[in-house]
């Protein structure tokens, strides 16, 4: 089953000198549920934008997109807000958890806004937590987690509720070699048992090289890549 469809994506800016800058240019892509697809790149490529439209986070300047067959086009701010919470999990390089709860509480915080019970919401989050290895460290605040628990707190809350897509914006970037590599088999694990469809950007090769598959953005566009040769 597509999970996520993106058809001859573009996307223009007007620069300070009033000129078009193009950042993505035809670009078509399709994952499937259970799949895992790394994109790679020079730093400026347009990866984060690439992820900012997949994820109906901006609109694209041409082209369409389709979240578990769900077209983007014509909704508005608040459709578009049902179907991320509906759909979509993000993690970025950043954790963003929220300082003063703890990862529980972190964890149980969309499935509350999306109406859940705090009994189910709990065994929810719970559940999640354990099993991204982090059965022990429910109560604890961010502070009181390490780097690579923190983005592993953020990976559950990413999947609380469920979601077909889980988009990720360099999410090993901000760790050690060793928490990066947790979190990257974490991944690959996730996406296979879960059959949840994942679209990681990235410059890591170690990540990149357990996708299922890899491509580059360049000039605009997405082709196939092999890994070893655009990832130092």
């Amino acid at each position: 089953m597509i999970a996520l469809e993106a058809v001859d994506l573009a996307k223009e800016y007007t620069g300070g000198d009033g000129g078009k800058i193009t950042v993505l240019d035809g670009v078509n892509l399709e994952v499937a549920r259970g799949q895992m697809v790394a994109i790679v790149g020079a730093s400026g490529a347009g990866k984060s934008t690439l992820l900012h439209l997949l994820g109906a986070l901006d609109q694209p300047t041409r082209g369409s997109i389709r979240i578990a067959g769900e077209s983007i086009a014509g909704r508005s701010d608040d459709q578009l807000s049902d179907l991320r919470n509906r759909s979509i999990g993000f993690v970025f390089q950043f954790h963003h958890l929220l300082r003063e709860f703890s990862a529980l509480e972190n964890v149980m915080m969309p499935l509350r806004i999306g109406g859940w019970t705090e009994m189910r919401a709990r065994a929810r989050a719970e559940d999640l937590l354990s099993r991204v290895g982090l059965s022990g460290r429910v109560h604890h605040r961010p502070a009181a987690l390490s780097g690579g628990e923190q983005q592993r707190t953020a990976v559950a809350r990413a999947l609380a509720l469920d979601p077909a897509v889980l988009l990720a914006d360099e999410p090993s970037g901000n760790l050690d070699h060793g928490n990066s590599e947790r979190l990257h088999d974490l991944f690959a694990e996730l996406s296979r048992d879960l059959e949840i469809a994942m679209v990681i950007a990235t410059h890591n090769r170690s990540l990149a090289s357990r996708a299922d598959r890899t491509l580059l953005l360049e000039d605009g566009r997405l082709t196939d890549t092999d890994v070893r040769e655009v990832v130092p």
